[in-house]
């Protein structure tokens, strides 16, 4: 019999549990993440219906948690598996009609982010820096991830460390290293800045997402680029600087 949870927060809560208890190198990422980290700081304004769990894993740790979710009663996407499964799979629940994507080793979407040096940080979750630049990576942003971006800045503050903040350290350090990576997060910044006056938030939580969106804008810009961020930045726009992945039927 199954013992996939229907409730899907619920069912974070049991995986995460269960990889915690055979102490599988995994975490979530994407919006349960950001609920988890927000806590009671989550504003219901940006409540939506979350229908997939995401969670990177070590790539020494794949077989653990894919043997963990067929357990559970996921089923493995053969095809999906068979081709991509080195660095990304999918398990299903066809009854809850959900499903589990894994990235394995690393994330890799429109810009490649190193994330499992970071899974030993915290429990269920990646850090906020990590979680938001899963966000910020994406080049055609939508509606639902601008808004999972303005409830994770909202919640928390940016600074120094992981402990209830966005760890503005981490994030310079991959973006002084990348000048792709940095130009994607510029041009989120300035769509965010953008569409913040019609957020139904009140003066004082506007004023909050800003501050922390300046600040992490100033950070990046004033960190001191690699050798391999400037010759990059030589070419600037002249050649695409990110990835257009590949789509997965949800």
């Amino acid at each position: 019999m199954s013992k996939i949870e229907p409730s899907i927060g619920a069912e974070a809560h049991r995986l995460s549990d269960e990889i915690a208890e055979r102490d599988i190198g995994a975490r979530l990422i994407g919006g349960m993440a950001i609920r988890i980290l927000a806590g009671d700081r989550f504003d219901p304004l940006f409540e939506r219906k979350i229908e997939d769990l995401d969670f990177v894993v070590a790539k020494r740790e794949r077989e653990g948690l894919a043997a963990l979710l067929i357990e559970s009663g996921y089923q493995a996407d053969d095809h999906f598996n068979a081709l991509n499964g080195a660095t990304r799979m999918l398990f299903l629940d066809p009854e809850n009609a959900r499903q589990v994507d894994v990235f394995v080793g690393g994330f890799r979407m429109c810009h490649e982010l190193p994330l499992t040096e970071r899974l030993p940080v915290m429990p269920a979750t990646l850090p906020a820096a990590e979680v938001l630049m899963t966000k910020l990576q994406i080049v055609e942003l939508n509606e639902k991830d601008r808004n999972d971006i303005y409830s994770l800045i909202l919640s928390h503050d940016v600074g120094a460390g992981d402990d209830g903040v966005i760890n503005v350290e981490r994030i310079t350090e991959l973006t002084a290293d990348d000048w792709g990576l940095q130009k994607t997060f510029e041009v989120n910044f300035e769509r965010l800045v953008s569409d913040l006056p019609g957020i139904q938030l009140d003066d004082a939580e506007k004023s909050s997402i800003s501050e922390r969106i300046a600040l992490l804008q100033t950070s990046i810009e004033e960190a001191t680029k690699s050798r391999r961020w400037k010759l990059r930045a030589r070419i600037g726009e002249r050649r695409q600087w990110y990835e257009v992945p590949e789509e997965v039927n949800r």
